[in-house]
């Protein structure tokens, strides 16, 4: 047996033993599984904490409404890209080409838009039909001939990013139509007033009853289940936090929520429902994990793959679309410069690991939030870009020790 599937079966032992335990046990299970090295998103979650105090005591405009609601704003059409990075490195593999698929997908749907006289919503559809297409031929080539993702996804970032030259052609920029449904959903929608609280509130009762489900079905299969009245409690503190963060957010210069944050928000859930409480969730996780024995047990390793990369560059031609309609334009620099690398960081400072078979889609939510923060709080206080790009880099490696650190302790575990 693995060190894998031995500790999961350890796992699995333990919280059946306390699964009759009450707020004992269901606490006891939480810390087993942080000494075992499970931290999940803890460490983003604090370092989140410290960023915000550290650049609040340098520049108090940091925590302002309106630098809030830029930060939130700017994250999402790239946090939308890292969301399917996410998908892929829990399968233990990676794609280098989002940043160009991204810009590719904007090209096309600029060009349909402009030139060819479509309508917004069918060139947008058509540009998601791109991305779904480049997704489809990588995993065609990583299941059928074999090739490695790390090299049909490298040659994917030069080729797509040659396509998008290609599209543009001697125009080099493209401007949308500001009255298009894009750039004012992008760009200047927000969800303000009695809307706004009302959200906050579904989202802290999707929570609690997605709890309330998740509970009965451990309890169901005999492990640890988080007691009922604990998360009431904690449905009851997210809804003030987000009322409140809610209220903040519309002071001052702050805009209230962008329909651009709720759909990535929204994505981001719909994504963790479905790899947590659904089959197909269960065998992206299972891949992940050990490819040969989710085979042995029946599953359609290659469907898996399909999917996954599918949805990944479909992500990427979707988040290339709304900076498009963020900008309002397309140009040669579209999903170049740092779109790739940050959007990698992201996923894996969220909390994915880069072996496979662990992390969630609200890493990609937490990571994007942390490089964000930290660009627009160096943007504040007047440091130069290159320092941004220094300090990325320091945390992506700082996350990746912490992962290559809770992979070993939890293989210790295991063993032991």
């Amino acid at each position: 047996m693995s060190e894998t599937n031995t500790a999961v079966a350890a796992d699995l032992l333990d919280e059946r033993l306390i699964a009759n335990q009450g707020l004992s046990g269901y606490l006891s299970a939480g810390l087993n599984r942080l000494k075992g090295g499970d931290l999940g998103s803890l460490p983003v979650v604090i370092g989140l904490v410290v960023i915000s105090i550290v650049f609040y005591a340098i520049e108090p405009r940091f925590l302002s409404s309106f630098t809030l609601t830029n930060i939130f704003a700017f994250a999402a059409p790239i946090g939308l890209i890292s969301l399917g990075i996410v998908l892929v490195l829990l399968l233990g593999e990676i794609d280098l080409s989002v940043g160009s698929v991204s810009g590719l997908a904007a090209a096309s749907m600029a060009v349909l838009v402009v030139n060819k006289g479509w309508g917004v919503t069918a060139a947008f559809g058509a540009a998601l039909l791109v991305g779904l297409a480049i997704g489809a031929g990588y995993a065609w080539l990583y299941t059928t001939i074999g090739v490695p993702s790390f090299v049909f996804s490298l040659a994917g970032l030069l080729a797509f990013q040659g396509g998008l030259l290609y599209v543009l052609g001697s125009q080099g920029t493209i401007n949308l139509p500001n009255d298009s449904w894009l750039v004012q959903f992008a760009r200047f929608k927000f969800l303000t007033g009695g809307p706004a609280y009302l959200v906050a509130l579904g989202v802290a009762v999707i929570y609690v009853l997605a709890g309330i489900y998740g509970s009965r079905r451990r309890a169901a299969a005999e492990l640890s289940t988080e007691p009922i009245a604990l998360l009431f409690v904690k449905g009851a503190l997210l809804a003030v936090g987000l009322l409140a963060l809610t209220w903040y957010i519309q002071q001052g210069q702050g805009r209230g929520w962008s329909y651009l944050v709720l759909l990535f928000a929204a994505l981001v859930v719909l994504m963790d429902l479905a790899l947590r409480k659904t089959t197909w969730g269960r065998h992206v996780f299972a891949v992940g994990g050990n490819v040969e024995a989710a085979r042995r047990a029946g599953i359609k390793v290659n469907r898996v793959y399909y999917s996954v990369f599918g949805l990944c560059s479909m992500f990427a031609a979707l988040g290339g679309l709304m900076v498009a309609g963020q900008l309002t334009s397309v140009s040669q620099a579209s999903g170049t410069t740092d779109t790739n690398l940050t959007a990698i960081a992201a996923a894996v400072i969220g909390g994915t690991s880069l072996f496979g078979g662990r992390g969630s889609a609200y890493s990609a939510m937490l990571g994007i939030v942390v490089l964000q923060a930290i660009q627009s709080g160096l943007n504040i206080i007047g440091v130069d870009s290159s320092v941004r790009f220094i300090v990325t880099g320091g945390v992506l490696l700082l996350a990746t020790i912490i992962d290559s650190l809770s992979r070993r302790r939890r293989s210790s575990s295991g063993r032991g």
